[in-house]
Formats: C-alpha cells, sequence, structure tokens
C-alpha cells in the first residue's frame, strides 16, 4: 500500500532532519518525533498482520492517532525554530496526505 511507503519515508525524513536539534531535544522532543513517526507504519503492519478486519481497522485508528500526534510536535518543532518554513509545510503536507489515506482505508472495511 502507497500509506506503509509514504509513512515509512516520512520516518526516515524525521530521523534525517532530526540531526540537527539541538542536543538538549534528544531525550524529549527528538525521542517523541521518532516514537510517533515510527508508530504510524508499525501499527499499520502490526493490525495488518493480526487475524481480523476489526483488529485492523483499530490499528489504522492508532495510526492516524500517533499522525495526528506528529503534526503537532512538527509543528512545535518549527515554533522553536528547530524547522524552517518549507521543511515545516512539507512535514505538514506528507501528515495530511497520511492522514487522508489512513481516513479512506478506515472507512474501506
Amino acid at each position: 500500500m502507497d500509506v506503509y511507503k509514504l509513512s515509512h519515508d516520512l520516518t526516515k525524513r524525521i530521523y534525517e532532519l532530526q540531526k540537527k536539534f539541538p542536543k538538549e531535544e534528544i531525550y524529549g522532543l527528538v525521542a517523541q518525533l521518532r516514537r510517533s513517526s515510527s508508530s504510524i507504519v508499525a501499527n499499520l503492519i502490526e493490525g495488518n498482520y493480526r487475524f481480523s478486519k476489526k483488529e485492523f481497522k483499530h490499528f489504522i485508528s492508532i495510526s492516524r492517532g500517533s499522525c495526528a500526534e506528529l503534526r503537532y510536535l512538527i509543528f512545535l518543532s518549527y515554533e522553536l525554530g528547530y524547522l524552517n518554513e518549507d521543511e515545516y509545510q512539507t512535514l505538514l503536507r506528507v501528515c495530511e496526505r497520511i492522514i487522508s489515506m489512513l481516513t479512506k482505508l478506515y472507512n474501506s472495511f
């Protein structure tokens, strides 16, 4: 599915961008960014390997929540000056696209 690839690519982008964050954020904002971004695709994969569509649908919902959390953390990173305008807008667009894809996937069940 495209949502897997897009989510995985977003996680890799987050890992790359966080390298320029201040060292004091390594256990704070950086850890939260990594956790929420990787949670999107990890929950999709876990849900896909469950035995029922109902369980998969539940994990899609969790993935969508993780993406919403990531969207806020990206905004916070921008507000704190850790991301520039272009990085912020690009990441925001990708998050919105993933949320839309997850919503459609959820509603397809």
